[in-house]
């Protein structure tokens, strides 16, 4: 699934090519995502400038005055700007058309996105129950402290929970945690606090390295402009069950843990 560092490259590569342009047309071949595509969203968008591509957690919201379009891409989704658009594949659901040329085209072959416009990004129900940013100032380690205190669940899904922290998935929620020195499955609560401020430190890292090379692809990732993330390169836990732990050379072990696989070093991780 894309994570923060996925969208935000997607982000920072699409925002040159539609933020000040106009929209021609939405053309919608598949409307059954997560959420159906509402029926008025193309005749709501068509002619609307984007003024504005933001992201908030794994959401893109493009600005315009109709109202902020939503666009999650879901565990297999890829946004694409593209200058002279080939026949649309299978797995191509959206089209959204500029004027004067190119379209951006929404591609997901299990349909787990969404495509949503709300007048009130703030308060939509999807947006409005999120916890901090990452990397923004809110994220601080008495923050995080704060949020586990008291919490029997295992660190990791913890850190996955949307209302706890936005963005941090699961390939990064093990790498934090690899880097912290810290057991995935160790209690939330039963983490001493000295130890919240390497941790957040560490997820601040991984997810700032993460986008410095693009995010991770694993399978069908690509960015807005097609190109794959490189960050798996730098993997030093995930999907390396069995392979030597790169500090001490123990074998690296896997779990399920939420049914999300989850890969930590026993002699590393406390």
């Amino acid at each position: 699934m894309p994570e923060l560092p996925e969208v935000e490259t997607t982000r920072r590569g699409l925002a040159p090519y539609v933020v000040g342009r106009s929209i021609a047309a939405v053309e919608v071949r598949e409307p059954r995502l997560r959420w159906p595509v509402p029926k008025t969203l193309p005749s709501k968008l068509a002619g609307q400038r984007i003024d504005a591509l933001e992201r908030r957690g794994k959401y893109l919201l493009f600005g315009t005055r109709a109202g902020t379009l939503l666009v999650h891409l879901g565990m297999s989704g890829s946004l694409r700007y593209l200058a002279d658009p080939p026949a649309h594949g299978p797995h191509d659901h959206v089209d959204l058309v500029l004027t004067g040329g190119g379209c951006l085209r929404f591609n997901d072959p299990r349909r787990f996105g969404s495509w949503l416009l709300t007048s009130t990004p703030d308060s939509h129900p999807l947006l409005k129950p999120l916890g901090p940013e990452p990397l923004s100032s809110e994220f601080t380690a008495d923050y995080l402290a704060d949020a586990c205190r008291g919490r029997r669940v295992a660190i990791k899904p913890h850190l996955m929970n949307g209302r706890i922290v936005v963005g941090v998935g699961n390939i990064y929620a093990n790498e934090a945690l690899y880097r912290a020195g810290i057991h995935p499955l160790r209690a939330a609560g039963r983490i001493a606090r000295a130890r919240f401020a390497p941790l957040v430190d560490s997820i601040r890292a991984v997810l700032t390295d993460a986008l410095e090379e693009g995010g991770t692809t694993l399978r069908n990732y690509v960015d807005g402009e097609g190109n794959p993330g490189y960050f798996r390169q730098s993997l030093n836990v995930y999907e390396r069950a069995g392979e030597p732990c790169k500090r001490c050379g123990q074998p690296i072990r896997e779990r399920v843990v939420g049914q999300r696989a989850t890969y930590f070093c026993t002699a590393c991780q406390r």
